[in-house]
């Protein structure tokens, strides 16, 4: 059964064409959720007690409106293709992956130097980050949609050149998504096993999302040709990556982080003692080596002296010295009193 609509808008009612439903459901879904977990991200900032959590706040919350407008843009591709869908395609599907993408990198870079009992970059560094890691897609964007669909208006149309040019002007996600993974698992390395969770979590997010780049540019470029149906199943290919993704941003990436983040750090004491050798771990105090020595002693020679060992020391003596009262004195100038008086008579006796 088909809507009485616009046929640019069939398919966001049209029985017949179920992709388009699910796909809206699941994209509006995800949208109320995320705004969901935005306001409770505001809302348990005041009892996070960790400063370096504290400080990716502001990048979880631009990560949360990136994937905000993921889901968003999944009715861009529901809706079909025409002069004022094409240039939002063009435009937004780059700039919002180009800015989780570089919160993630960003979050995976603190994350590598605290593991290793670092502090790492300070938020407004973060964000500064991501805003020029974004800022070069952006322009990427830019100069396409100004320079070459301006004057080309017949590149909106759906073809193969049009998908290989979508595919293009994506290159630089690529490149911030390989940058990512390899981040990621340097920040599993380190002996502060607590943040190594926080690791785990962008590592297992960047390989199920580079999984489904994979699928969805391979089903672009030749999948859909070697079926048969290039044009028909373009958009929901699309569609269906925006919204794939954009779930697992939230259920691998924010949900767990939301769930650790107003727990306080551990001690990490004995994650250090147990992960650095002997000679290097750092002991509280300073070893008596009179009682070391004795009990080396005792433990070589099974309770027998040798006459080259040196002499014991009795701790019970030593105590009882302590505890034993001493008597001070404080002398008093007689002496020099009487040589007073003696030369003070001589005096009185001259006169």
């Amino acid at each position: 059964m088909s809507c009485n609509v616009a046929p640019n808008f069939t398919f966001l009612c049209d029985a017949q064409a179920a992709w388009g439903i699910i796909m809206e459901t699941l994209a509006a879904a995800g949208a109320i959720f995320t705004i969901m977990l935005m306001l409770a991200l505001v809302v348990m900032v005041p009892r996070i007690c960790d400063s370096a959590k504290r400080a990716l706040v502001p990048i979880q919350l631009i990560f949360l409106l990136g994937t905000l407008g993921i889901f968003g843009l999944t009715f861009a591709f529901i809706i079909q293709l025409n002069s004022q869908t094409c240039p939002t395609r063009f435009f937004l599907f780059g700039v919002l992956f180009a800015i989780c993408f570089s919160c993630l990198l960003v979050h995976a870079s603190k994350l590598v130097r605290l593991v290793r009992g670092g502090l790492g970059m300070s938020w407004w560094v973060m964000l500064a980050t991501v805003i020029v890691l974004s800022l070069v897609q952006i322009i990427i964007a830019i100069l396409y949609v100004a320079i070459y669909l301006t004057r080309n208006a017949s590149n909106c149309e759906g073809n193969s050149k049009h998908n290989t040019d979508f595919v293009l002007i994506l290159i630089y996600v690529f490149v911030l998504m390989a940058i990512t993974f390899t981040v990621s698992i340097f920040s599993l390395c380190g002996p502060f096993s607590y943040w190594k969770r926080h690791g785990l979590h962008i590592y297992i997010t960047i390989f199920i999302s580079m999984g489904i780049w994979v699928a969805w540019i391979v089903m672009l470029l030749n999948g859909n040709i070697t079926l048969g149906n290039p044009q028909t199943w373009d958009d929901p290919v699309r569609a269906i990556a925006l919204v794939a993704n954009g779930w697992v941003f939230l259920i691998l990436y924010i949900v767990p982080e939301l769930c650790l983040l107003t727990r306080c750090q551990p001690n990490h004491s004995k994650d250090v003692s147990q992960d650095q050798p002997r000679l290097l771990r750092q002991t509280v105090g300073v070893d008596n080596q009179v009682f070391a020595q004795e009990d080396s002693n005792l433990g070589s020679n099974s309770g027998r002296s040798s006459p080259y060992s040196p002499p014991r020391f009795d701790a019970t003596l030593a105590l009882r010295d302590m505890e034993s009262p001493k008597e001070f004195t404080i002398p008093r100038p007689q002496q020099c009193q009487n040589s007073f008086m003696h030369y003070r008579s001589h005096d009185l006796s001259d006169m």
